[in-house]
């Protein structure tokens, strides 16, 4: 069963959780134009085609336009063939994760996203934070609205209590560690939602306190 997480004058913002990881998949939707955005198609087609159902009432004429995956790793990326088929979406990774992903699914990805990109459907835009780590291409995306938090769909890069494993590789946590603190922390408030790739949300103002403990640790 999919949920509502947020309503604003421009979106709605709706997740379901698919087994067997608890993988979230998110869908923003225009309520102008019914121009949606599928972040990861984890797993579970009939859960996505019934998140998708769940959002008729959202838009006029919903229609998903672009798939948006978030990093390489199989448990995010099951669907991701048999959903694009299905929508006739345009699909959109990471630029050094793209190749993985294509490998594995057999379906190429139409947009290669960098750090600082917009990426977008008619009356939607998401800003893309490319955060180094956890795989080589991870992405995380904002959606920002004025008078709203911006909502922060971070993937396996950023959880509640703390950042994604990196295989106990010092160098790799380290620079998914700079990426999340000069990106993120740095760059948004507190009310900053985080929605990850499993598992529940949380803000950026309940895990600020928490990230010098994180550095020392190392993951």
């Amino acid at each position: 069963m999919s949920t509502l997480i947020a309503t604003t004058p421009a979106a709605t913002i709706r997740r379901v959780a698919v087994p067997p990881m608890d993988n979230n998949i998110y869908l923003i939707t225009s309520r102008a134009t019914g121009r949606q955005i599928l972040i990861d198609a984890a797993n579970d087609p009939p859960a996505i085609a019934a998140l998708l159902a769940s959002a008729n009432q959202d838009g006029p004429d919903p229609q998903v336009d672009l798939i948006i995956t978030t990093h390489e790793h199989s448990d995010h990326i099951q669907a991701l063939a048999d959903t694009a088929r299905r929508t006739g979406a345009k699909l959109a990774a990471g630029r050094d994760d793209a190749e993985p992903i294509t490998e594995e699914t057999g379906v190429e990805i139409d947009r290669l996203l960098d750090h600082g990109d917009l990426v977008g459907v008619d009356g939607l835009e998401v800003e893309v934070i490319g955060l180094r780590g956890h795989t080589p291409g991870s992405v995380a995306l904002a959606y920002v609205e004025a008078g709203h938090p911006v909502y922060l769909f971070t993937g396996d890069s950023l959880f509640p209590g703390g950042v994604g494993h990196t295989n106990n590789d010092p160098e790799r946590f380290a620079s998914l560690f700079a990426d999340v603190t000069e990106r993120i922390f740095e760059v948004y408030d507190d009310a900053t939602q985080v929605h990850p790739g499993h598992g529940e949300g949380t803000t950026l103002g309940a895990e600020r306190g928490s990230l010098s403990e994180w550095q020392e640790r190392g993951w």
